[in-house]
């Protein structure tokens, strides 16, 4: 039993010695009785009725239960708002200062709620007294309570006046600071930012003072906690002194080797790059350049791995010239990495980093630099490195131009189009539009289409769709006739895949098909096929012809509905398997709207008030829906 339970276990026997004789405490123990005694809570005052919450809290928190706990916790609003904002700042409050015993997610929970208080104590003016509970939960030793209370700390901190900051808040987190235990230290790290706009020149003085001994404190946690958060206190100190004092705590931490703690060092890089947008780029080179060139170069991958996926925001961060003068080089670096994790990172990076150079200078870095490391990536060791690049990889098209394209780049898509691993060939095909907007469809239809032919029967099916996702465009570009000659048998093919993804998507694309080419074009090519496929002895492939009516049917006029497709599905309904039966009913369904009164009576209806008698559940279940829609 923790101090909550002990505490409503003394409540509960009139322990008034512990309970020091509260009022609150006086009277819920008066409820928690009258809720014993049903009968004599019919006579209960309208105190004891205006307390009647606070105490199925306390009694909920009794439980054993997690979770009953948890969700009295979540009624707090609820409870405060019966108690009015008098009785919340006096009694719930305090009261709840001293509920932080208990299992992590009910804490979780209270500073949770803590947070959205203020106009349950009645406004910002009283945002103080939300303080003492928050402050108890910044110290516990699990981790998501103190971040949790911390979140809510800097919430109400916004609803501080000036005074209150300083008066209030600022002791906060100077007790925070100098806690004994490194968890109030850690939390106290994340209240610098919000606090010290607010108050005078010399707690201001203060406070950077004691900033400073956190981001040198012995414990690892709370180093790590203060390079977290220095980008964010950065932002709000003089410039003199983040030139002065920031910056070098910042170098400091960034060269942390305390303990081999690179987890310091990492957490650096992204306050790193918060600081370079607040300088200059001369000041930028002389005061964090070094720092990230370290960074780039450092003896731990996960530093590496950290500049590499941040490299994007550090580009932006520091601008054209000093990334035309030295970040170029690091990246190329990472691109060679002896890691694959950093490898792949920086390899998902290259098109954002390209086309983010100024255009003037966008192929002298590129030729020189990144598509040597590139061409090295395209035969990595990793199928992770080498889908990473494949997702971008076409994208280097539009930046490269065609002649460029057409003699590096091609080749290493073709490479990559035949790479073993499925994902790699996957992301390739993905990107396809972007290539075939810089060389055109012809050079498209030469080089890289027989590659894409050949992977339409590729063994695993998710390249086999992705293929038929861009089918539609490569159709609407290469024409009809290049179309029909190379690529028609193969769109048909799917429609007896042994995938039902495929298949299903290979009537979808029969739509989009007909919506490019046209209906003449569907009548002599794709109509006459598919309808066909109702003989076919598979009932999967039956089924596909009724599919592929249902998508047809929405992109062909009522008349070649009536003509060429009603008849084939009237025949289907005789077939011996129920599954195709009861598909027949649903088509049916669906084409009704399309169809002329004639069709639906003498064809549509005999049709399926005999299926209405099958002895199959699901065919006349389905039958029964259709005829309603055919009434």
């Amino acid at each position: 039993m923790g101090y909550i339970g002990k505490l409503l276990h003394l409540v509960d026997n009139e322990a008034d010695v512990y309970c020091k004789d509260t009022p609150l405490m006086d009277a819920i123990n008066r409820v928690i009785t009258n809720l014993h005694y049903p009968v004599a809570s019919m006579a209960a005052t309208s105190e004891d009725d205006s307390l009647y919450p606070i105490a199925v809290l306390i009694d909920e928190l009794r439980n054993e239960d997690t979770q009953l706990r948890l969700n009295s916790i979540k009624k707090l609003s609820t409870i405060a708002l019966a108690l009015g904002v008098e009785r919340t700042r006096a009694e719930l409050i305090p009261f709840l200062t001293d509920t932080i015993e208990d299992e992590d997610e009910v804490l979780w929970a209270l500073a949770e709620q803590l947070g959205n208080f203020i106009p349950l104590v009645g406004g910002p003016e009283y945002a103080s007294c939300l303080l003492p509970p928050l402050e108890n939960l910044a110290t516990v030793e699990e981790t998501v309570v103190r971040e949790k209370a911390t979140e809510s700390l800097r919430m109400i901190a916004g609803d501080h006046s000036p005074a209150d900051i300083e008066k209030h808040f600022a002791p906060l987190v100077k007790r925070l600071s100098q806690g004994d235990w490194f968890t109030s230290r850690t939390s106290a790290c994340g209240l610098y930012a919000v606090c010290y706009p607010h108050v005078s020149v010399a707690l201001k003085s203060e406070l950077r003072m004691m900033f400073k001994c956190l981001c040198t404190d012995d414990t690892p946690m709370v180093r790590r906690a203060a390079a977290s958060k220095i980008g964010e206190f950065a932002k709000v100190v003089e410039m003199e002194h983040l030139k002065g004092e920031i910056i070098p705590l910042f170098n400091s931490l960034a060269n942390d080797e305390q303990f081999s703690q690179d987890s310091v060092r990492l957490l650096a890089v992204e306050a790193g790059i918060t600081i370079a947008g607040l300088l200059t780029e001369s000041d930028i080179e002389s005061l964090l350049l070094p720092m990230f060139r370290s960074a780039a170069s450092d003896k731990s991958w996960r530093v590496r791995f950290m500049i590499a996926d941040k490299f994007i925001d550090l580009q932006t961060a520091v601008g054209p010239t000093i990334t035309k003068n030295h970040l170029v080089f690091h990246f190329s670096g990472l691109l060679k990495d002896v890691e694959a994790e950093v490898r792949a990172s920086a390899a998902n990076k290259i098109k954002e980093f390209c086309t983010n150079l100024p255009a003037d200078i966008q192929e002298a870095v590129i030729m020189p630099n990144i598509l040597p490391a590139v061409k090295e990536l395209v035969c990595d060791t990793n199928q992770h490195v080498k889908a990473a690049l494949a997702s971008v990889i076409m994208g280097l098209s539009p930046i490269m131009g065609k002649d460029n394209t057409i003699q590096h780049l091609l080749p290493l898509f073709l490479i990559l189009l035949k790479d073993e691993h499925s994902d790699v060939r996957l992301n390739i095909i993905s990107n396809l539009d972007s290539v075939n907007k810089v060389i055109g469809i012809h050079q498209l239809s030469q080089s890289l289409l027989p590659a894409i032919v050949e992977l339409a029967e590729d063994p695993k099916w998710r390249v086999r769709l992705a293929i038929i996702e861009h089918m539609p465009l490569l159709a609407e570009q290469l024409g009809v006739e290049f179309f029909d000659e190379k690529l028609n048998s193969l769109c048909m093919s799917w429609l007896v895949d042994g995938v039902f993804a495929i298949r299903s998507a290979a009537t979808s694309n029969l739509k989009r098909l007909v919506s490019i080419f046209g209906l003449e074009w569907a009548q002599n090519t794709v109509i006459t096929k598919v309808l066909s496929m109702a003989r076919d002895p598979n009932y999967l492939h039956r089924m596909t012809t009724l599919f592929a009516i249902n998508v047809l049917a929405e992109v062909c006029p009522p008349d070649v509905i009536a003509k060429f497709m009603v008849p084939v599905i009237s025949n289907l309904a005789a077939d011996a398997v129920p599954n195709v039966r009861f598909n027949v009913a649903k088509t049916m369904a669906l084409i009704v709207p399309s169809l002329d009164s004639h069709t639906i009576e003498f064809q549509i209806k005999p049709c399926l008030t005999k299926l209405h008698e099958d002895e199959d559940m699901d065919v006349k279940y389905f039958a029964d829906e259709a005829l309603v829609l055919c009434h």
